[in-house]
């Protein structure tokens, strides 16, 4: 599973809800997982490897073996946001290219486990920039978009 590069398409499609929760949609997420670690990324959006789903994979450590520290997030949505702040970002699909981005500092997240149960927690600061960038990737959005 290879990452795409701007200006691949699959980046500004974005990804659909899923509705089927099966062993391929976990595989999937291996796969991206693994792409992840390869590019030495935090997280993953499903369109940034052509996939025309909405899921997500973060490890805010960027580290292969804190697996504890792993999150697959499936049909995340942004249900309230908090505080604002501009920080450097970069992007998988966008090698070597960084810019600064106004994000919340805080956000209330909703999704679905690869198993379809549904979850909501709080994210602040750096994992909830890294959550709202990869959500952004799901509605078609690059951070080029909302760079100052």
């Amino acid at each position: 599973m290879d990452v795409v590069i701007y200006p691949h398409p699959s980046l500004r499609r974005g990804g659909k809800r899923v509705e089927t929760f099966d062993q391929a949609l976990r595989d999937t997420a291996k796969q991206m997982f693994d792409a992840m670690y390869v590019q030495r990324g935090v997280g993953l959006a499903a369109p940034q490897v052509d996939i025309d789903l909405a899921l997500l994979v973060l490890n805010p450590t960027g580290e292969r073996g804190q697996s504890d520290q792993e999150m697959a997030l499936v049909n995340p949505k942004i249900i309230s946001r908090k505080g604002k702040e501009w920080g450097e970002e970069g992007c998988l699909s966008f090698p070597g290219i960084y810019g600064e981005v106004e994000r919340s500092t805080r956000v209330v997240l909703a999704y679905q486990d690869l198993g379809g149960d549904e979850h909501e927690f709080v994210a602040t600061d750096f994992l909830a920039r890294v959550i709202q960038h990869e959500i952004d990737h799901i509605e078609g959005v690059v951070f080029t978009d909302r760079m100052s």
